[in-house]
């Protein structure tokens, strides 16, 4: 075997479409163009895929879709005093992470602010532990023999955009 003895299987190669030249080859008038139209003519065949024939193409109308969405949102994961009936006995601690164990809110919701409102009757001390607990939550939870603590909102880290000093500028004073 020699290397001008190789060659590529039959099928491999296809021999491209010869167009325009005349009748005998079978692509004949139009050349394979169709009738008239803007594909038709010369040096405007290739129109990108998400033009849409001079219609505000899909690309561009998709912000207008969705609308605006804050990134400081606070997402809360709503508690009744309720449900804490249910789940708690007398003296336990009520937080995410034994709300999560009760199987009450998804483990990806306890990364969320739990805000306790008081929509129930309490009948037992419990210890809860939120980032937010309504006024009328409050007081029945302590006239139940309960405590509340409330966690503190995580801080911002500060950036030149925002309207306070810096670090520096506050250790420098």
């Amino acid at each position: 075997m020699k290397l001008s003895d190789l060659h590529a299987p039959y099928g491999a190669r296809k021999s491209h479409k010869r167009l325009g030249r005349g009748h005998g080859s079978g692509r004949m008038k139009t050349s394979g163009r169709g009738q008239k139209g803007q594909k038709a003519r010369t040096g405007h065949g290739s129109i990108p895929a998400y033009f849409e024939g001079g219609q505000n193409r899909f690309s561009q109308r998709m912000p207008y879709l969705g609308g605006f969405k804050n990134p400081f949102k606070k997402v809360y994961t709503v508690v009744n005093l309720r449900d804490l009936i249910s789940l708690y006995q007398a003296n336990e601690e009520v937080n995410a992470k034994t709300l999560v164990a009760k199987g009450f809110i998804r483990p990806s919701d306890q990364k969320q602010m739990v805000k306790v409102l008081g929509e129930g009757k309490l009948d037992r001390a419990l210890k809860v532990t939120a980032n937010k607990v309504s006024e009328s939550a409050r007081k029945q939870i302590e006239e139940a023999g309960g405590t509340v603590t409330l966690i503190a909102p995580p801080e911002r880290k500060q950036t030149k955009r925002s309207g306070r000093p810096s670090e520096y500028e506050a250790k420098k004073k």
